[in-house]
C-alpha cells in the first residue's frame, strides 16, 4: 500500500476558487458583446497555440530522448557533444532563442539549403518562405528537448542494473533491453514531469507572438491595440490559457494517481 502525503486528503479548495472565477468568466463571456467579440477573435489563436505546442513538444520528446541516450553513450564524443548542447541551449532564455532562430538560424538554414540545391540543380527558397510559425516550432524544439534530455536521463538511469544485467545474460541484444526492461520502467518515472513540461510548453509557448505568430497572445494583442479594451482582452486570453492548462494539470494528477494504484 502506498502511503499517502497530508496533500492528498486536503479538500481541492483552490480549484473551488478556480471554477468560480471561471465560471464567473465565462458568464461575462456569454452576455457582455465585448467579452463574446473578443473570445471569437481569439478562437483561430486557440488552434495555433495547440498546434505550436503539439508539434513543438512532440519534436522535443524525440530530440530529447536521443540527446538522453547519447548523454549515457559510451562514446566520449557523443556524451561530450550532448553535454554541450544540453548546457548551452539551457543557458539561453527561450525568448533570446526564439529570436535567435528566427533572424540568425533560419537565415543560415536557407544559405544552406540553397547552396546545396544550386549543386544538384534545384531552385533556391527566400528567406520569407521559412515561415515564422516553422522558426517557433524549431526554437521551442530547441529549448525544450534540453530540459527533456535530463528528465529522460533520469528515468532511465532509474532502472535497476541488475534487471538490465539480468536481461544482458538472456541474451537480449541493447535495442531489446532497451525496448522491452528500460524504457517501459523509466516510463513510470519520467511522465509526470513530462506532463508538467507539457503544460509549461502551453504557456511558453505564448512567447511566440514576439514573431508575429497569430497565437492567442498574438491576437489579444491586436486585439486590444485595436478596441482599446484592455481589461476585457486580457481577461479573455487569461481565461483562454487558464481552461487550457488547469484541464491539462487535472488530467494529469488522475493519470499520476493511476499510476500510484497499479
Amino acid at each position: 500500500m502506498i502511503p499517502t502525503s497530508p496533500s492528498d486528503k486536503d479538500f481541492p479548495w483552490w480549484l473551488v476558487a478556480v471554477i468560480a472565477i471561471g465560471l464567473y468568466l465565462f458568464w461575462q463571456v456569454l452576455t457582455v458583446e465585448e467579452y463574446s467579440r473578443v473570445l471569437s477573435t481569439l478562437r483561430q489563436g486557440v488552434w495555433v497555440t495547440i498546434y505550436v505546442t503539439v508539434v513543438s513538444y512532440t519534436m522535443a520528446c524525440v530530440l530529447g530522448l536521443g540527446l538522453a541516450l547519447a548523454g549515457l553513450s559510451r562514446s566520449l564524443v557523443l556524451r561530450q557533444i550532448a553535454r554541450f548542447y544540453i548546457e548551452v541551449v539551457r543557458g539561453v532564455p527561450i525568448i533570446v532563442l526564439l529570436l535567435y532562430v528566427a533572424f540568425v538560424l533560419a537565415p543560415m538554414m536557407v544559405a544552406g539549403w540553397n547552396w546545396i540545391a544550386q549543386s544538384i540543380g534545384l531552385d533556391p527558397v527566400r528567406n520569407r518562405d521559412f515561415s515564422l510559425l516553422w522558426r517557433a516550432v524549431i526554437a521551442l524544439t530547441i529549448a525544450y528537448s534540453s530540459f527533456l534530455a535530463e528528465v529522460f536521463r533520469a528515468g532511465l538511469q532509474s532502472v535497476d542494473k541488475g534487471q538490465i544485467e539480468a536481461a544482458e545474460a538472456l541474451g537480449l541484444n541493447r535495442w531489446q533491453r532497451f525496448r522491452h526492461i528500460v524504457f517501459p520502467q523509466a516510463l513510470r518515472t519520467i511522465m509526470p514531469p513530462l506532463g508538467n513540461d507539457f503544460v509549461a510548453m502551453v504557456k511558453d509557448s505564448s512567447l511566440v507572438s514576439v514573431l508575429g505568430v497569430t497565437d492567442v497572445t498574438q491576437l489579444g494583442k491586436v486585439t486590444a491595440a485595436g478596441n482599446f479594451r484592455y481589461f476585457e482582452t486580457y481577461n479573455v486570453v487569461a481565461l483562454v490559457y487558464l481552461t487550457i492548462t488547469i484541464t491539462l494539470s487535472i488530467a494529469l494528477r488522475r493519470f499520476e494517481k493511476r499510476m500510484r494504484e497499479r
